[in-house]
This record gives structure tokens, C-alpha cells and sequence, in this order.
């Protein structure tokens, strides 16, 4: 018996992993969490499985779940959103799996960063303008943030920041953030990347506030940074005709010619 921790994406069902998908295919038992996962991906769970949504459960409970799954000899596909890595809370029952002995595998799913960079049309590192994407949030009632992780502190590197969980604090998002990037920096809230009823605003630092409405109050991804809808950047070195690469050396004498050949 096997848990299998599966990131389902950020919404579209087809936002999936074939991996993943063959995995609840094969699985007898499914906990997934409800609140976020679409139930379209529920679809590829075999006829009779059992389906169990752990939205209202706590860790006990959820525990309890795959202690019995695991007495039965059935291996579970356990679904959390996006990708199991960032805020997952796989971590904690990672380590109770682990004090039991229940062997486990983790598949990677498509994070909420990526599909709201997707649905905006836009990459994050784009060449003299950032080359780094942080991936942070604000304090919240679940979990603190640790001393030095701070939004002004990330600010100070003018990376692109992909700020999770925080649209309910929107205000301290631009203050702290304000100081560094400029009050023109651009913003992009995506909400509900990927789901029928995505929405996208476009704003400033300084218009963001007045650009939100009261539809938007979770499950909204704030991107900020010069790289967010920037025209005006250097070409990268990649495409270059002068560019001498390993797989387009450009003479003879280049450290790749022979490695391209195939020789030692």
C-alpha cells in the first residue's frame, strides 16, 4: 500500500500530469482537498473508489483515513492544489507517513505561479529587467512568517514576487512593497488562475487598491515586478547569432565543436 501525493494543478482539470492522472486511476482511495481541487479530476478515480474530501477534516482525521486504507492494503491518491511543494501542508503528514512507515511517492503538479504568468501571457524573467521569481506570502492567521522573510526584504532585490495567499492584505502589500519598486511598478491579481471564472487586473502599485473589486477576496495570486507586462528588455544571448553555444558552435576553435561531433 502506497500514498501517493499528486499536485492536481491549479484548476482546469486538463491542467493535470499524465502521472498523476494514471496514478488516481489506480488508486482505490482518493482524499483530496475539496475547497480547491476541481471536481472534474475526481473523473479519473477507478468505479467505487472511495472518495473522501478532507475540507473540513483535520490532520487526525485525515490521518485516520489512510491509517485504514493502509489496514486494507489500498493505496490512496492523496490531491492537493497546484504543485505539492509550496503550501501544501504535505510536509506534516509527510512526517506522520513516515513515523508509521507507510511508504509514500510525491508527483509535482502545475503551481498557481505558472498559470497565472499563463493567463497573463508574460515571463517573469525577462533579460535586464529580472532573472529571479520569489515565491513568498504575508503573515496569516494558519502561519507566521519566519524573521527575515519579509516583504520589504524581497523588495530590495527587484525580483519578480509571486505573493500567495495575501489579497486580504492588500494594504500592507503596498505599502511594504512600495518603498523599492516605485508606486508605477506594475501588478497583475490573477484570481482563480485557469478556472472558467478567471479574472485578471492589470495596475500599479499605486492604483491597485482602487483597481480591486469585492468579488476578489481568496484564492488570488499578486504578481509584482518591472518584468509583469514589459516591452522594453534586452534579447537574451540564447537566439543569438553570435551566441556560441554547445549546440551551435560557431567555429572550429569553439570549446563545443568537438562535443558537438560527439568526440571526448
Amino acid at each position: 500500500m502506497t500514498v501517493h501525493f499528486i499536485g492536481a494543478g491549479p484548476g482546469a482539470p486538463d491542467l493535470l500530469t499524465l502521472r498523476g492522472r494514471d496514478l488516481i486511476a489506480s488508486c482505490p482511495v482518493c482524499l483530496y482537498a475539496g475547497s480547491l481541487v476541481p471536481e472534474a479530476i475526481l473523473g479519473h478515480c477507478p468505479e467505487g473508489a472511495k472518495i473522501v474530501n478532507t475540507a473540513s477534516m483535520d490532520l487526525d482525521q485525515i490521518m485516520a483515513e489512510i491509517h485504514a486504507a493502509h489496514a486494507d492494503g489500498h493505496d490512496i491518491a492523496r490531491l492537493h492544489s497546484g504543485d505539492v511543494s509550496v503550501w501544501s501542508a504535505m510536509g506534516e503528514q509527510l512526517r506522520r507517513i513516515k513515523a508509521a512507515g507507510i511508504p509514500f511517492t510525491v508527483t509535482p503538479g502545475v503551481p498557481s505561479f505558472s498559470a497565472a504568468a499563463a493567463a497573463l501571457g508574460a515571463e517573469l524573467t525577462l533579460p535586464g529587467v529580472a532573472q529571479s521569481v520569489v515565491l513568498t506570502r504575508t503573515p496569516g492567521r494558519a502561519t507566521s512568517m519566519p524573521d527575515g522573510e519579509t516583504l520589504t526584504n524581497f523588495a530590495a532585490t527587484g525580483a519578480t514576487l509571486a505573493i500567495h495567499l495575501s489579497i486580504g492584505n492588500l494594504d500592507q502589500v503596498i505599502t511594504d512593497l512600495t518603498p523599492a519598486y516605485g508606486a508605477d511598478c506594475p501588478v497583475a491579481v490573477v484570481y482563480r488562475a485557469s478556472w472558467p471564472d478567471e479574472q485578471i487586473i492589470h495596475a500599479t502599485l499605486s492604483t491597485l487598491k482602487q483597481a480591486m473589486h469585492d468579488g476578489i477576496s481568496r484564492t488570488a495570486l499578486i504578481l509584482v515586478g518591472r518584468a509583469i507586462g514589459a516591452d522594453s528588455f534586452d534579447e537574451s544571448c540564447l537566439y543569438s547569432t553570435d551566441y556560441d553555444r554547445r549546440y551551435r558552435p560557431q567555429s572550429a576553435d569553439s570549446p563545443w565543436a568537438s562535443w558537438s561531433h560527439g568526440d571526448d
